[in-house]
């Protein structure tokens, strides 16, 4: 029997990328450009946000 897996909640502040490569302005000896690599500071870097667990609260004595 097939198991369902149901897909994780994208990030809200990125999303879905991650990691962006940023450019300096600068340039190599060689006439490359330099770049930087950010992730994004919710998800680490993944694309996904966590759940949060349910507070199960008891109804009733």
């Amino acid at each position: 029997m097939p198991q369902h897996t149901h897909p994780r909640p994208i990030c809200g502040h990125c999303d879905g990328f991650p990691t962006v490569t940023i450019t300096t302005g600068q340039t190599t000896p060689t006439g490359q450009r330099k770049t930087i690599t950010a992730n994004c500071p919710a998800c680490r870097g993944t694309g996904h946000t966590t759940t949060p667990p349910r507070a199960h609260t008891r109804i009733g004595a």
